[in-house]
């Protein structure tokens, strides 16, 4: 038997559980990394060490000094484990909307918590990464962690989490996904796969209200807000989330999230939490689009213990509106098949105004997006062409000027439920299919559809 001299030297080695209920209905085969049996219960144990010793081995971490991070509580776990082998101290800052679970447990290990405000800008001077930042320069002997932009994140999973992988799986992966929060999970092991084999897809999972999906398939950054899953999803790009070892972002809901994360632990027996739910969410939307067999490999983040007062509490789930029977259950391609008229018509950045403004007159529709070739610039509405004519902008100039960036991209196999969040933003919902526009929705489509009680397919 392997004796460890301590228990930093235990953490990776973690099982690959096939999922035997969740998917069965699909071609593919989803196998879960069960992250919460490290001894810290999550897959940020992997880089607490390695940030640690890396920063020991450059001298900004030196003995009796204090480590100081802003975090959603497993790093923070993951570092309070390695300080403890080391004898360093901590302070954590962490937003508020995270479990009352890992704050007492980030306390339980003698770790100084700050909670700050979680609905603020990230250049806010209330937000967990100021706070966290202005800490670690006011503490003498201080190294501030810094999960967001430190190499060492993606670099313990380049050196561990892939390497694993591969060889639980005989090299046969086809797909990987992991929930997107700094990216050092997807980055590092999604490098090492595609080092190993270029084909393997590396897919991320991003809640509704996080950047990452707008980004990837956009280019531009959208305006991020709250939801309620936590550990993964940013509002602003650290520079430890590599896109180019990404293949495709999925967009998971809150209520997706929970849903798979409670029938992972009741069908499975995987006693894992939200973020894992979000992956699983978005593993099994890859798996329905299969046309052949695949081996798609998910993260199972961190433990369900840490979210017994929220996602296992009925009362918190039916307050928070994820346990009624809604009619909103069908898909994006059931409310674009249920209107009388599925025609979509797009113009081009070189469009006049005086031509865009006969264009929604002749439909009857009050915006239009603009396509250069497949990729959609943005939209113009009725609203953009007359402030320009009003502000006495060219009759005869092209729609550039006006376009306008306030959309959403869905697919047309996500849920109706995912469209609220959006309108309620004023946002208009492009419908994207292959990278090709085929639907744009707006509020009085999805009132229409939701009020009909359309049943799902």
């Amino acid at each position: 038997m392997r004796v460890a001299q301590s228990v930093t030297e235990v953490v990776g080695g973690t099982p690959l559980v096939k999922l035997n209920r969740i998917g069965s209905h699909t071609p593919a085969t989803i196998w879960a990394k069960l992250e919460y049996m490290n001894p810290g219960g999550s897959v940020k144990d992997r880089i607490g060490m390695q940030i640690v010793e890396d920063a020991e081995r450059e001298g900004v971490l030196k003995p009796g000094g204090t480590i100081v991070e802003a975090t959603s509580g497993n790093t923070g776990l993951g570092l309070a484990m390695a300080a403890a082998v080391k004898g360093y101290k901590c302070v954590f800052v962490m937003p508020d909307k995270m479990s009352d679970e890992k704050i007492k447990a980030l306390r339980a290990v003698g770790a100084r918590v700050v909670v700050t405000p979680t609905n603020v800008a990230p250049e806010d001077p209330r937000s967990y990464y100021c706070v966290s930042r202005r800490i670690a320069d006011e503490t003498p002997g201080a190294f501030y962690a810094n999960q967001y932009h430190n190499q060492s994140n993606p670099k313990a999973h380049y050196h561990s989490t892939g390497p694993e992988i591969w060889e639980q799986t005989e090299g046969k992966i086809d797909v990987f996904v992991s929930a997107a929060g700094t990216g050092g999970t997807i980055s590092g092991t999604g490098r090492y796969l595609k080092e190993k084999n270029p084909d393997v897809r590396i897919v991320a999972a991003d809640p509704i209200g996080s950047i990452y999906y707008d980004y990837f398939h956009t280019g531009k950054m959208t305006e991020a807000h709250s939801y309620l899953v936590e550990g993964f999803g940013e509002d602003f790009l650290p520079s430890t989330m590599h896109f180019d070892h990404v293949d495709d972002v999925i967009r998971v809901t809150d209520k997706e999230c929970f849903d798979f994360c409670r029938r992972l632990v009741r069908e499975e027996g995987i006693l894992t939490g939200g973020s894992a739910g979000g992956a699983v969410a978005a593993a099994v939307k890859i798996a329905e689009r299969a046309d052949r067999p695949l081996n798609i490999v998910t993260i199972m983040c961190d433990s369900y213990a840490r979210y017994l007062s929220k996602i296992f509490d009925d009362e918190w789930m039916k307050e928070n509106g994820f346990l009624q029977n809604d009619r909103l259950d069908s898909t994006v391609a059931d409310l674009l098949g249920s209107r009388s008229s599925d025609a979509l018509v797009t113009i081009d950045p070189d469009t006049l105004i005086q031509d865009a403004v006969g264009i929604l007159r002749q439909h009857g529709i009050s915006q239009i997006p603009v396509l250069d070739g497949a990729e959609v610039k943005g939209i113009v509405t009725e609203g953009d062409l007359l402030n320009w004519l009003v502000q006495g902008g060219d009759i005869d100039a092209t729609v550039e000027g006006c376009i306008e960036n306030r959309f959403a991209i869905v697919e047309p196999v996500n849920k109706v439920s995912m469209l609220g969040q959006f309108f309620s933003r004023d946002l208009t919902v492009l419908v994207m299919e292959s990278g090709r526009l085929v639907g744009i929705l707006t509020k009085i489509d999805y009132i229409d559809h939701v009020s009909r009680g359309v049943t799902p397919r």
